[in-house]
């Protein structure tokens, strides 16, 4: 039976035509999707089961998605009872079928919950709906998302009152319990969904509540009256009819093809999937609607320029400016800053190389030298791995505060030497580790005045959240430790303090798209992007990391002596990233980012991440915890090495001139 899902809903928001080409092994699809991985991640898994809690007796519709009749019957028979609790109830209706994460029937009335990894400013004035009355784009998928739910059991039942909630995280709320995130662990069935073991009796063994449910009946109300619409032409019915005749026909949508949808479409096929026999969603729409031929899909195209202004995309799509060498400086309203490369000069830049196959890089070299100049010797290269969980560790923390790890510390010596000097990881479960870590981060970084090196905001951002956490503290040493974090960083327009160290790390990110152009990278400026291309791009550095370890001056805490960095594949220089043994059960961390593409919080590794989770939640034995624990620290170790790597090109490129 093919019906439409709420998860195929939402699919069909994001582009109807997406509906032709999912769950066909046919066509690629670059957005994994994994339960597991998912629910490691943000805490997913931990929100919905004290959710249930919160409303306690229920029946758990359990079993498969795909037997719609059986979970159906199930819960209708449950919902002739005058007073009933349901944990995902299912309701089938005409080619239409959702579950519901909690549900609570009070004779006439059903509560409607749903219940969402996410949190919420409960002190804020307007949650989902802006001051102008519109729906605050963040939350447009998952209100309309319930708004599906309802209609669908409104169908089911049309003498029943729905009433519609969401119930998430508060973070205005603390913990008034130590280990609250323990009390729920992990296992993995085999159908690949998620099974919970609660070490709690009852809620009353929870402490004080931190998530709040929400009553939103009014918001789907007006979604249901077309008071705020998805797609502008469609109303919120004709949307659901549209979406379940395509795909309960298999049936090609036509929908017209935008730049915001096209733009991050997950169909489109890579260079190994097309090898592979994989079929390109991407290309069929653009064949079906623009007539395009093979020709046009090997042209550079603006979906792949770079940092390009949104809703200037938009405009240049509709007026048919599909590829670059369509453009204008005036497409792209270009502009020149002084000192270094305005946005639009860099796709300018992008642009050109594309359009004319030039293969070189830009450098600014006078300007990133005046930069160089003033670093003090040794340099010092750091990353972190952070995550954020969903319940808190401790007694009067938040939820969804930030957990900072992990770290790994490469010095860049005045003679060259380049060590592998110091990392940490605690990960060990139920530990709040974010004081260890500055401890051990204090410790090593405050042995010289050498300069500080970050890539992009993650660690400003990590250290400031740690600053407030301290101050809030008990600790003994929280006023040493806050003087630390204001010497090696500086204060987000968020906070309450206000300060800029002397030692504030220096961002390579922001050197990168300041004074460095490489094509090789597409535009993106990501660390895992730009190590590639000026690996690809500099021989200097294919010369020296195509070398065993043990021959070069060069430390490492994780890898081999006869461990090589970088390898070579028919003239294609391999990312030694993608080199990296898998994290856990067969996932490369390109895979678990891909299947957590859809996770806000995710700005540093997803492996890394999920991985967190997993040390944190699943109950496992010492040997894989140990596997786990020795790929975290590969992981971490290589983005610090990738930083130096990044370095030792711009001291190439200033030397050379």
């Amino acid at each position: 039976m093919r019906v439409l899902s709420k998860s195929r809903f939402k699919l069909g928001l994001e582009c109807p035509n997406k509906l032709f080409f999912t769950n066909k092994d046919s066509y690629a699809n670059n957005k994994q999707e994994d339960s597991f991985l998912e629910a490691l991640a943000n805490g997913g898994f931990q929100v919905e089961e004290l959710a249930r809690m919160s409303f306690p007796g229920g029946d758990l519709i359990d079993g498969k998605d795909g037997d719609y009749e059986d979970l159906w019957y199930r819960t209708r028979n449950l919902l002739q009872k005058n007073n009933t609790t349901i944990y995902e109830a299912a309701f089938l209706y005409d080619g239409l079928f959702v579950r519901t994460d909690v549900l609570v029937k009070k004779r006439d009335t059903i509560e409607l919950i749903e219940v969402k990894a996410k949190s919420f400013d409960s002190n804020e004035e307007h949650i989902f709906v802006g001051a102008r009355g519109s729906l605050k784009s963040e939350w447009k998928a998952y209100l309309f998302d319930i708004a599906f739910q309802k209609f669908v059991m409104q169908q089911c039942f049309p003498d029943v009152k729905i009433k519609s909630h969401i119930m998430m995280a508060d973070i205005t709320k603390t913990a008034s319990i130590n280990g609250l995130n323990q009390l729920f662990r992990m296992t993995r069935r085999a159908e690949h969904r998620t099974g919970i073991k609660v070490l709690a009796k009852s809620i009353d063994d929870l402490g004080t509540p931190v998530l709040t449910k929400i009553d939103i009946s009014d918001i789907v109300e007006d979604i249901e009256n077309d008071v705020h619409k998805y797609h502008k032409d469609l109303s919120f019915k004709d949307v659901i009819e549209q979406f379940k005749t395509s795909y309960e026909n298999d049936k090609y949508a036509n929908w017209p093809t935008s730049y915001s949808a096209c733009k991050h479409c997950e169909f489109k096929t890579s260079k190994e999937e097309k090898q592979n026999g994989l079929d390109s969603g991407f290309e069929y729409c653009f064949k079906e609607q623009h007539q395009w031929n093979a020709e046009d899909f090997e042209k550079p195209s603006i979906l792949e320029i770079g940092g390009l202004y949104y809703r200037r995309g938009i405009d240049l799509f509709e007026e048919e400016k599909y590829f670059m060498d369509q453009l204008s400086r005036d497409d792209i309203n270009y502009k020149e800053e002084v000192g270094k490369l305005s946005s639009t000069q860099r796709q300018w830049l992008q642009i050109q190389k594309e359009v004319n196959q030039d293969a070189s890089f830009f450098v600014d070299v006078k300007n990133l030298k005046s930069e160089m100049d003033s670093w003090v010797f040794p340099l010092h290269f750091i990353d972190f791995e952070t995550s954020t969980s969903a319940l808190p560790f401790h007694k009067g923390r938040h939820p969804y505060e930030q957990i900072a790890f992990q770290f790994s510390h490469h010095i860049f010596h005045g003679n060259g030497h380049i060590e592998h000097a110091n990392e940490f990881l605690n990960a060990k479960a139920g530990e709040f580790p974010n004081f260890e870590f500055i401890r051990a981060l204090k410790q090593a970084l405050e042995k010289d005045n050498g300069t500080i090196f970050r890539y992009a905001n993650h660690e400003n951002t990590i250290l400031n959240a740690i600053y407030e956490q301290l101050d809030t503290s008990t600790a003994s040493d929280k006023q040493e430790l806050m003087t630390f974090i204001e010497g090696v960083s500086h204060a987000t327009r968020e906070s309450e303090h206000h300060w800029k160290g002397e030692r504030d790390m220096v961002d390579l990110w922001a050197l990168i798209k300041d004074y460095y152009y490489n094509p090789l990278t597409k535009g993106s400026n990501s660390i895992k992007a730009v190590l590639p291309a000026i690996l690809a791009t500099s021989e200097f550095l294919r010369s020296k990391y195509s070398q065993k370890l043990g021959q070069l001056r060069l430390t490492s805490k994780n890898f081999s002596e006869d461990h090589v960095w970088l390898t070579v594949d028919n003239e294609e220089v391999i990312s030694p990233y993608k080199n990296l043994p898998p994290i856990f059960e067969d996932w490369s961390e390109e895979a678990i980012e891909k299947s957590l593409s859809e996770i806000e919080s995710i700005n540093d590794g997803g492996a890394a991440l999920a991985a967190y989770g997993k040390l944190q939640y699943t109950d496992m034995k010492q040997g894989e915890i140990d596997e786990i624990r020795k790929a975290l620290l590969k992981y971490c170790e290589l983005d610090t090495l990738a930083m130096v790597m990044i370095y030792e090109h711009f001291l190439e490129l200033v030397e050379a001139k």
